[in-house]
């Protein structure tokens, strides 16, 4: 069984992008400004990953005859991102917060430094692999 954290099933067999999501209505029923910020910004950056590139779909022109036409008709799918994807933006996540962190730290301002490592430790309790 997984790890239980504010009520939040962490199983291994839930995905991560899941994880995330159902973590976020919990931490923010318990006013937990941290967890808040850090749960929407790495399901922003998972969401941001599946969008469809521009420039493949590109078509070389940019001419209204050639562009389509009707409802839906320049729907595209968005892209499926695996398990160590998802996985890898998030770490990405957590660096990037340890980084910034840092750099706070080193102008004095250990309050944000503080916010930013508490962050940290949020993305990090999601990924940690209960194998």
């Amino acid at each position: 069984m997984g790890d239980n954290l504010s009520g939040v099933n962490l199983d291994s067999e839930v995905p991560l992008r899941d994880r995330l999501r159902a973590a976020l209505p919990t931490a923010m029923k318990a006013r937990d400004r941290v967890a808040v910020a850090a749960l929407r910004s790495a399901i922003a950056a998972i969401e941001n990953a599946e969008a469809v590139d521009q420039a493949a779909l590109a078509t070389g022109s940019l001419a209204i005859e050639l562009s389509p036409v009707g409802v839906g008709a320049a729907e595209v799918e968005r892209r499926l991102l695996t398990e160590s994807e998802v996985a890898a933006i998030v770490r990405a996540e957590v660096a990037e917060r340890e980084a910034a962190a840092q750099g706070y730290e080193q102008a004095g301002r250990l309050d944000r430094a503080d916010q930013l490592r508490a962050e940290a430790g949020t993305l990090t309790a999601h990924l940690a692999d209960p194998g």
